[in-house]
């Protein structure tokens, strides 16, 4: 695999840096928001036991809510890492290179997804895979 060089300027990797950084702490501030709200209810809401009073719909609910936010969490910790990746490879300088093909990432991918790792022939390529 020949390695091509980003063609990204060094203006145009601080300012992806500092959107990537921006990112992160948002992130990491909805992060702290939704394990505070996990940690809120009570304790018979938390484990799933249905109380004296609770109707099978309330349990159901309740059970849909704690999924949907654990589901959200997950992806958010999944940006998360992804970001951190993106700014590793900004470190290593191989940040805007394809990991699989080592061509450059068009710019237009990186605008829209700044912790791209692969670029658009790959990651479809990789999607139908899986």
């Amino acid at each position: 695999m020949a390695t091509t060089k980003s063609t990204l300027s060094a203006k145009e990797l601080r300012d992806i840096k500092k959107r990537l950084v921006d990112e992160r702490k948002e992130l990491e501030t909805q992060l702290t928001t939704i394990e505070e709200d996990a940690f809120s209810g009570p304790q018979s809401e938390m484990a799933g036991d249905p109380g004296f009073d609770d109707e099978n719909a309330d349990v159901g609910t309740s059970t849909f809510e704690r999924e949907r936010d654990l589901s959200i969490e997950n992806n958010v910790r999944d940006l998360i890492r992804k970001i951190d990746d993106a700014l590793e490879r900004i470190e290593k300088k191989t940040y805007g290179i394809c990991e699989i093909c080592g061509k450059a990432i068009s710019k237009t991918r990186i605008e829209a997804l700044p912790y791209a790792e692969l670029c658009i022939k790959d990651a479809q390529a990789q999607s139908r895979s899986r």
